[in-house]
């Protein structure tokens, strides 16, 4: 027991290393290929702090733990929105300026009712995880043609003062991207096979230690960029980081899983799990839209009110663990 628990604690502690290393390498080389800086927070930035769900929910689908690739996904959208955002706001109120994100959340809803639709009948079949990835093609490529005419869009200030503080040379650029992949792929694996055998000792499924340990861990660069960033005062890259990242967990990082094997979906997740996650999305997108077009601001009690969401989720997870034993 001691070495899977060894194993889950080095591969995290790897895994937030090697994403930032990652992230930081991608948007340096994305800069030095010319594209621009919105794009870059849109789409590099956003699929690098979703990278470790990626690679972890992968590999769970290869090696047969599909409940821990959804678990993992559906369990960081939870935490990206109540630890993350919830959390961030309560250090300090967000002021939310970016058209692009406004934009953006109402698709983030969408995708929401979408996966509600596929997880009814009880399965993510190959098709649907097809459907999820054509979804995530197509807003990749509205993506880019919309940065082109938005470049005033104080999200792009904010992201290339970002890529400024962290300016590197392309080769130094290259290496750190093609290191922090490296680790990520081993740390994940390590990751996996010590989630799966504490799983395995605590007679739980899979699908909790995804949605817990393993959904926490990886929303961790989340958390430390946006720290980062309200630092920073770059308060639209917090909210962008969390839409962004939510949507490629549940295009992307579920799509991949199912794509390799089709998920066997408990009724609990549906009610569950996808309950709190499209519930605590709404909360997120009415506390952030301006319905007069003025900046609105995510302050510490709405902030307040995700965290706990989070914190009450999480304990309740905990409870079932503990009850199994």
């Amino acid at each position: 027991m001691l070495l899977p628990l060894f194993a889950v604690v080095v591969g995290l502690v790897l895994l937030v290393w090697s994403a930032e290393k990652f992230i930081d390498g991608a948007a340096a080389t994305s800069r030095w290929l010319g594209l621009s800086p919105l794009l870059i927070g849109m789409l590099v930035i956003g699929f690098g702090t979703s990278a470790p769900e990626m690679m972890v929910s992968v590999l769970a689908a290869i090696q047969g733990n599909p409940g821990l690739a959804l678990g993992n996904a559906y369990g960081s959208n939870i935490a990206n929105i109540g630890l993350v955002l919830g959390f961030v706001a309560l250090l300090a109120p967000l002021a939310v300026h970016s058209g692009v994100i406004r934009k953006e959340m109402p698709l983030l809803i969408v995708v929401m009712l979408l996966t509600g639709y596929m997880l009814y009948d009880g399965w993510i079949s190959r098709w649907e995880a097809i459907v999820l990835l054509g979804a995530l093609a197509l807003f990749i490529g509205v993506s880019i043609v919309r940065s082109r005419g938005q470049q005033d869009d104080p999200l792009v200030g904010e992201v290339a003062e970002a890529l400024d503080s962290k300016a590197m040379s392309r080769g130094k650029a290259l290496m750190w991207t093609l290191i922090g992949l490296v680790v990520l792929v081993a740390s994940s694996r390590i990751l996996v096979w010590g989630a799966v055998e504490i799983a395995v000792a605590f007679g739980v499924s899979d699908l909790i230690i995804g949605l817990t340990v393993v959904a926490i861990g990886t929303s961790l660069p989340e958390l430390a960029s946006s720290i980062s960033a309200l630092r920073r005062n770059e308060h639209d890259m917090v909210l962008g980081n969390v839409v962004g990242s939510n949507l490629f967990n549940s295009l992307a990082v579920v799509g991949l899983a199912g794509v390799i094997t089709p998920i066997e979906v408990g009724r609990e997740v549906l009610i569950r799990d996808w309950s709190v996650m499209t519930f605590m999305t709404l909360m997120m997108v009415f506390f952030a839209f301006s319905w007069r077009g003025r900046t609105r601001r995510i302050n510490r009690i709405e902030g307040g009110v995700l965290f706990s969401m989070f914190i009450a989720y999480t304990g309740y997870m905990v409870s079932i663990v503990v009850m199994s034993q």
